[in-house]
């Protein structure tokens, strides 16, 4: 229950729905990406696929990624997160079945590429739900939730993944994948809709989102900002290193997390998705407590300026501790290490969403700019993969590979605390501190 803006009247809290919703988006996006890095050994033994080859098998999926995601933005918000939710994850599901099917490396490669094309929808619309359905005081603590099931997948899919390969064979967990994309899509079509327009919805609740919403939101139409008044921003710029910084450390496990535990560890596949497991669920865990600490110590005026980016660039410094990897041959302390950067990138990527909602001076920026964050992100997730496998092949060791992922967290660090300060995009009117309730028209009378 929480309370209205007298700090009277209890009322439900159905924008629950929202986070859960979104939650199970991020995590069976993820589950669907570590499928095949789960799948690796089987499949590089069946099809004769190098180490070269295999990293960049992982980064194929990025490939058109990355290009659609300022699109996919743009298309968010123009038609709204509803539909162009439910189209992505249509086709990536849809991608993500017909992988089985695959007969060798082109194939895989065409397959991985189309999942990307639907993934890329995914974070852009997140970008449209904050303005529309989170408040400030709750902006943080959303993302943090969302993005956890960017490692929650990885989890539960590095146990059950590795269980249902090995009962059943690869394709099989390809084809599991598929087909819990069209359970969330269905739920998603029935459940979701604007918080104007969202029927199961308590009426004081919506008042209440309404009344703490920023006021352009409620205006999708509004004339959004070109690309190039985005990009001219250092803030956004910031925002999109310090993001790529994070995200080439979260690729670099996402993919060879599991051949690591493997070649380097010696572990057979289900103690190694065992092993995978633990970090990620221990990120899933902190992130959400880092989202919350960052809500809880600011207000509306300090969220504006971009205070986030001081709790951003801490999470980062202690993501850096995987540099001291190389040197430690003890599985737990490893694990401990992988543990505290996956929770550090986990905690900047989610700071950085909401950091773009703080930021953006108008609503109708809200997917492209968030759009612009993640392609800054997966510029750097590219190459990670490529990286990373020939690192392995010409080393025999991950250890560079770490040192690596550690020097461009210490570089987003310093990116993200000395520029994400600035608005982003078209000059706006400042919003008061604690704005007041604006007046809701009933539902009868509402477009």
């Amino acid at each position: 229950m929480s309370r209205d803006n007298k700090g009277k009247t209890p009322m439900p809290r159905r924008r629950i729905w929202i986070y859960v919703l979104m939650f199970a988006l991020s995590t069976i996006n993820y589950v669907d990406r570590v499928v095949l890095s789960v799948s690796a050994t089987s499949i590089t033994r069946e099809f004769g696929i190098t180490p070269v080859e295999l990293g960049y098998l992982f980064s194929s999926f990025l490939w058109l990624y990355v290009v659609c995601l300022v699109p996919m933005g743009m298309l968010v918000d123009r038609f709204g997160s509803r539909v162009v939710n439910a189209a992505g994850i249509g086709l990536w599901s849809a991608a993500t079945a017909l992988t089985a099917l695959a007969s060798g490396l082109g194939g895989f490669v065409v397959a991985r590429i189309a999942m990307g094309i639907g993934e890329s929808t995914t974070y852009p619309a997140a970008g449209r739900v904050i303005r529309e359905w989170i408040p400030r005081s709750e902006r943080a603590l959303f993302a943090a939730i969302f993005n956890a099931g960017a490692y929650f997948g990885p989890a539960i899919g590095g146990i059950a993944l590795a269980w249902l390969v090995e009962a059943a064979g690869w394709r099989a967990a390809f084809l599991a994948c598929g087909a819990a994309g069209f359970v969330w899509l269905a739920a998603w079509l029935v459940w979701y809709r604007r918080p104007e327009r969202a029927g199961w919805l308590d009426p004081r609740e919506r008042d209440l989102i309404l009344g703490e919403r920023e006021p352009d939101a409620a205006a999708p139409a509004a004339a959004p900002s070109s690309l190039g008044r985005l990009l001219a921003s250092r803030a956004m710029l910031g925002l999109m290193l310090t993001q790529g910084c994070a995200v080439y450390t979260q690729y670099l496990f996402l993919t060879w997390l599991p051949n690591y535990f493997q070649t380097e560890r010696g572990m057979p596949m289900l103690k190694s998705g065992a092993m995978m497991a633990i970090p990620y669920l221990g990120a899933v865990i902190l992130t959400t407590l880092v989202g919350r600490f960052s809500d809880a110590r600011l207000d509306a005026a300090a969220a504006a300026s971009g205070e986030r980016r001081r709790v951003a660039a801490f999470a980062m410094l202690a993501g850096a501790v995987i540099l001291l990897a190389p040197v430690t041959s003890s599985v737990p302390l490893v694990l401990l290490l992988i543990m505290i950067a996956l929770a550090g990138v986990a905690s900047t990527v989610a700071l950085n969403i909401a950091l773009v909602g703080d930021l953006i001076a108008s609503s109708a920026d809200a997917g492209r700019a968030t759009g612009l964050l993640i392609l800054g992100g997966n510029i750097f997730g590219i190459l990670a993969p490529i990286v990373t496998g020939y690192v392995v092949q010409a080393t025999g060791s991950f250890d560079a590979a770490f040192l690596v992922a550690g020097g461009l967290l210490l570089i987003g660090a310093a990116s993200i605390f000395l520029l994400a300060r600035h608005p982003i995009g078209a000059t706006a009117p400042s919003l008061p501190a604690n704005p007041g309730p604006v007046h809701v028209l009933p539902a009868a009378e509402r477009p």
